[in-house]
């Protein structure tokens, strides 16, 4: 192997063809960002948690949807409280896909959340709410800033 063919493989290797894709679909990586326990140890371990399921009719995950996630071994359910996708006008883009983790009631599994969640998600739960269904008005109440 001549020393242009190992360069030129080694510049091969460097960079990716594949488009990056700012959605939420099966198996991209999430971040809690509430204070629940297995929330902050898969986070302080390196594993972030995956989806493995969207709960919605498009199978693309937007603010305010519900996903199924694989945190640690362990099926859990979770909000999409934040994403780097392109947002509509007057919805915040953030830096990274947040979750929070909920049980199957719709009640949130931490106590707090760290990050700023978008306003817009106080109208979009308030829809989501029904009467037999989960409760997501207490995901807002432990939210400590909207932007």
């Amino acid at each position: 192997m001549s020393a242009g063919s190992a360069m030129f493989s080694i510049l091969r290797r460097s960079f990716t063809t594949s488009t990056v894709s700012n959605q939420i679909i099966k198996l991209t990586r999430l971040r809690v960002v509430d204070n629940s326990e297995i929330g902050k140890q898969a986070m302080l371990e390196g594993k972030p948690p995956r989806c493995i399921h969207i709960y919605n009719k498009k199978s693309v995950g937007y603010l305010g949807d519900k996903v199924m996630i694989a945190i640690k071994g362990e099926k859990r359910k979770a909000i999409l409280v934040g994403l780097k996708q392109r947002q509509n006008t007057k919805v915040p883009k953030f830096d990274s896909n947040n979750i929070v983790l909920i049980d199957d009631n719709g009640t949130p599994v931490g106590t707090r959340i760290h990050v700023p969640i978008p306003h817009i998600l106080r109208t979009m739960m308030k829809e989501k709410t029904h009467s037999k269904g989960a409760d997501y008005t207490k995901l807002l109440a432990i939210a400590t800033k909207f932007v």
